[in-house]
């Protein structure tokens, strides 16, 4: 069983929220909150799986309470999900840094929300090749500030190169394809290389790939692969 919390400010929302996920077997709605401060109340009381995290909210932002529950050692294994109008803004990219597994769209399809929140609470970060590739433009229309990013001494070269590769959106199989390993080599490589960063999930780690300059993101964020950065 799934366990979720929903926390946004809009009580129409939340509701339907809760009853899209509650009408699904396997996945139960354990609490809801109207602002943030709230909301971190309730994820650690509960404890869930997923939590369903509004970005812009009251008293405490979605990216405050984001923080909050990643710095915290007991809630380790929740996975937040950025919920907004408006896609990836600046709001979503500071969610990621301080610790979202991902993010999505309060439009989107019931079908999607379902897959997310199973995605999510697999650990798995949120974030397809096409997700990526704007990630990549907000790096190229924001440059970032790569002084307070981990050193890259920390990760052997088959790391830094799993890290790379995963920067540029691509799976775990496609990564084993392209390093000609097993997938589960390739999977080993990324958990390792996430631990030595303390990165909570594959979101982090892409920020990384960037804030370090492991990778260096092109011009168009639409172009096929990101080039290894060479110093």
């Amino acid at each position: 069983m799934i366990r979720v919390v929903i926390v946004d400010d809009q009580a129409l929302m939340r509701a339907g929220f809760r009853a899209l996920l509650d009408a699904e077997d396997g996945i139960d709605v354990v609490g809801e909150a109207a602002d943030g401060r709230q909301g971190v109340e309730e994820v650690r009381r509960h404890t869930p799986d997923v939590v369903l995290l509004d970005v812009q909210m009251p008293v405490m932002t979605g990216i405050e309470a984001t923080r909050a529950i990643a710095s915290d050692p007991a809630l380790a294994g929740v996975h937040v999900v950025i919920l907004t109008n408006y896609g990836l803004d600046e709001y979503v990219f500071d969610a990621l840094r301080a610790g979202a597994a991902g993010f999505l769209l309060k439009d989107t399809e019931p079908a999607e929300l379902l897959r997310a929140v199973e995605v999510a609470a697999r650990g798995d970060a949120l974030l397809s090749p096409g997700i990526t590739r704007r990630l990549i433009g907000a790096f190229v229309s924001r440059p970032p500030d790569r002084s307070t990013a981990p050193g890259l001494d920390v990760l052997t070269r088959r790391e830094r190169e799993v890290t790379a590769l995963a920067a540029r959106g691509l799976t775990n199989d496609e990564i084993a394809s392209h390093m000609v390993v097993s997938p589960y080599t390739a999977k080993t490589h990324i958990s390792r290389a996430m631990t030595k960063l303390g990165a909570r999930d594959r979101a982090q780690l892409v920020v990384f790939a960037y804030e370090s300059g492991l990778v260096e993101a092109r011009r168009n964020p639409d172009a096929p692969g990101t080039a290894p950065h060479r110093a």
